[in-house]
């Protein structure tokens, strides 16, 4: 269950929706949105809207055609448009000059009490005053502004540099939600879509509260998880843009937030989506937004995706952004079941229900098929939705042997459902109807009983909170590494609580994994690094406060370098889970050292991947952006704050990384070098102790990585640590085996206009 649509109905319903928006038209002829994209927005007050509205005139032959297929023209932050647009009138866009590329109008996917707490961030140091000069934007569902989480009590009058708009009907800001906006470039709303900022989904309220929620004591999921529910930054400002419904999130859209949140004058844009699959740097709408936000000083924080534990999953890759996967807190939820017999199991669940300890009778899902449906015993023991019996299911608790939302038990009138599937064993579901997930083993114990008894019944307990002495540990959906794109740039970047959060909750939106639960509530309990990404994205602004001149890498280093340790026992993947490390704000506001990069940089880093002078010229609008080499080579060089050596398979260990660090901590100060790595590899620092006399003195170093010849060899990780007697700067160093080829393969040079071939699938990285 990975997603908000529960049942199949409406899975296949938005999958036939989707579906049909893609499919070509025999004769090219039907228009469909696509975005021109043309990089940094022209200098002085040329009006980028006439120059589109030109082209487009150009390419459809008339005036009134451009003007009625122009959907968005982006200029204020960068240059671009989005129109509608035949496969011929792409071929022809994507042969002028100016053009970088042409992308469909792909539908991306969406991807707290305790948490913070746990982090040992119980309250930030900072004065309200510095978080209340900090914005973040967030490109989401929208938000629900009459939430407790989002009252402006005791808050000053937004900052002097904002810009935003509040839009909509029925949607009022304060001065805690200063600024929202919403974007449907495809013009689709489901009954259950707002047409403004306000949230039908939940998911854009649950993040932003997340990271920037006011204090809301006694906050709970129908009494679970119960505390003062609080965002990172409570006195931080929100500013809402709306670009996923029901349906997805359309590129279009996401790139139209970007041109708008950073001419807004956000501090930090926390994107809690993604692609299914791994797209080319200016191909990808948030690689290519949080590049311009980058040149303008905002850092991106983004999710890395659920699609783990499966490697080379993770997603938002960008080496200008921060990547967040998703890891436990130290509580989790479990609901118990008692047999007749008195055997108690114990499966994972968010259960809001109480049976107050009554036995119902408990049959298996196998005997209570819907023949008149079409289902036998092979298709009833996963109780799916329309296969099961009423007459046989009403009024009793059900064994089945799958996941599932709860709908085919709920809709035969059945009372609870106990669902045996050893698949997921780290998170928790909320369910319409009491209900919980055990073992597949414990299934098997529960069917003999079944099977051996004359009138077999049983109870489902009410939820509970147990702690989790393992934690933290990065949960089983959270993608992994390593760099589908680039390997020499380790992704993820860190971890961030992403499991059993409670946040606030779209009151309209169902509480539970089942799409037609119509309980509402304020609060609710998820998972995904949609949960992470805004823990990350609210560090971030906590960074921010207290530093608003750091540029976006000095942040994002600071974040990386000051991370807690992971203990790499509870992780065969090791840093492709985790990277730097578990976030710690707290600490994140000292780091001592940063390791800071600027566009020049990233420019650089393009040109290593295969990016031309003339494309990175119109991407950074600077005719300086030169690339050096025309032969695309090693990553190494860019000043990122994790090191990666990706081997290709019989080949020796040998990599030389530059590296330059800023001092941000005392004046005068000596760090010393250290470091660990498996015995077989040589690791040398040059120098190993840098001295500094100044705040914002440079100094560099040179890490040389030797060893002998690998293949077919998993991840072997150490760390490269900078020591003065305050501030430990750590940075983890991973070496790992890949396919002949591969990386120099992942630098193809990408040509002007490349296009896409076919839908991408882009989502919330939030499995609600």
């Amino acid at each position: 269950m990975a997603n908000s649509s529960s049942g199949l109905h409406n899975y296949l319903f938005y999958a036939l929706l989707i579906a049909a928006a893609f499919v070509p038209n025999c004769y090219g002829h039907e228009r469909k949105v696509h975005v021109i994209y043309m990089g940094e927005r022209p200098p002085g007050d040329i009006s980028v809207q006439s120059t589109h509205h030109s082209m487009l005139e150009n390419v459809l032959g008339s005036s009134t055609s451009a003007k009625d297929s122009l959907i968005y023209s982006y200029g204020r932050s960068f240059n671009g448009f989005a129109a509608k647009l035949t496969d011929e009138e792409v071929a022809r866009f994507s042969e002028m000059e100016g053009v970088i590329s042409v992308i469909p109008n792909h539908i991306l996917k969406l991807h707290t009490t305790r948490s913070w707490d746990f982090m040992g961030f119980s309250k930030g140091k900072l004065l309200a005053s510095q978080e209340g000069n900090v914005v973040i934007g967030l490109l989401d569902t929208g938000i629900w502004p009459e939430s407790e989480s989002f009252n402006d009590q005791g808050l000053s009058s937004p900052p002097s540099k904002w810009k935003g708009i509040c839009q909509g009907v029925n949607f009022t800001c304060n001065n805690k939600i200063i600024g929202a906006r919403y974007y449907n470039s495809e013009k689709f709303y489901d009954t259950t879509d707002f047409p403004s900022p306000r949230d039908s989904e939940g998911h854009g309220t649950h993040t932003s509260s997340t990271a920037a929620g006011r204090e809301v004591p006694n906050a709970s999921y129908f009494g679970l998880a119960e505390g003062t529910a609080r965002g990172g930054v409570p006195n931080a400002r929100i500013a809402m843009y709306k670009v996923c419904w029901s349906f997805g999130c359309a590129l279009a859209d996401i790139l139209a937030a970007f041109d708008d949140a950073i001419a807004d004058g956000v501090d930090i844009i926390s994107v809690s989506l993604g692609a299914d699959e791994a797209l080319q740097y200016f191909e990808d709408p948030i690689a290519i937004g949080s590049f311009h936000a980058m040149k303008y000083g905002i850092l991106t924080s983004n999710s890395a995706g659920n699609s783990g534990p499966e490697p080379y999953t993770v997603s938002n890759f960008a080496p200008w952004t921060l990547t967040v996967a998703a890891s436990t807190i130290d509580r989790k939820f479990v609901a118990q079941v008692a047999l007749g017999n008195g055997q108690v199991y114990t499966g994972l669940s968010i259960n809001s229900f109480n049976l107050i300890g009554t036995s119902f009778p408990l049959i298996w899902g196998g005997d209570a098929a819907n023949y008149s449906a079409g289902a036998d015993s092979e298709i009833a023991k996963y109780c799916i939705t329309g296969a099961m019996n009423s007459y046989k299911v009403a009024g009793k608790i059900v064994l089945c042997e799958t996941l599932w939302d709860g709908s085919g038990i709920l809709m035969a009138n059945g009372l609870g459902t106990i669902m045996a599937d050893s698949s997921i064993t780290d998170f928790a579901f909320n369910y319409p109807l009491p209900a919980t997930l055990i073992s597949t083993e414990d299934g098997v114990e529960i069917l003999d009983y079944i099977r051996t008894t004359q009138n077999p019944i049983a109870t489902i307990l009410a939820g509970e909170t147990w702690k989790d002495v393992m934690a933290p540990y990065v949960v089983s959906f959270s993608s992994r590494g390593p760099n589908p794109i680039t390997p020499d740039i380790l992704k993820p970047d860190l971890t961030a609580p992403g499991v059993d959060i409670l946040a606030a909750w779209s009151p309209v939106s169902p509480p539970s994994i089942y799409y037609d639960d119509t309980r509402s509530v304020n609060f609710n309990i998820i998972s995904g690094t949609s949960m992470s990404c805004p823990h990350a994205s609210s560090a971030a602004a906590y960074v921010k406060a207290a530093h608003p001149y750091w540029s976006p890498a000095a942040i994002k280093s600071a974040l990386m370098t000051t991370a807690y340790v992971i203990d790499p026992r509870k992780h065969k993947d090791l840093e492709f889970a985790y990277g730097a490390g578990h976030i710690n704000p707290a600490q994140a506001i000292d780091p001592g050292l940063v390791y800071d990069a600027y566009v020049g940089d990233y420019v650089n880093f393009l040109c290593e991947q295969g990016y031309n002078s003339t494309t990175l010229r119109m991407v950074t609008g600077d005719n300086s952006s030169v690339c050096q080499n025309t032969v695309p080579g090693r990553a190494w060089d860019l000043n990122y704050p994790s090191f990666s050596v990706a081997v290709e398979d019989g080949q020796q260990i040998q990599a030389v990384f530059t590296r330059t660090v800023t001092n941000v901590g005392s004046p005068n100060s000596t760090y010393t070098s250290r470091m660990y790595m498996p015995s077989s590899v040589s690791v040398v620092i040059e120098p190993s102790v840098l001295s500094f006399s100044n705040i914002g003195e440079q100094k560099s170093f040179q890490v040389k990585v030797y060893g002998p010849q690998i293949a077919q060899q998993p991840i072997m990780s150490g760390a490269i640590i900078w020591e003065d007697g305050i501030h430990v700067v750590r940075s983890p160093l991973v070496i790992y085996s890949i396919l002949p080829g591969f990386a120099s393969s992942s630098f193809s040079t990408p040509q002007k206009n490349l296009q896409f071939n076919g839908p991408s699938m882009y989502t919330k990285n939030g499995i609600i």
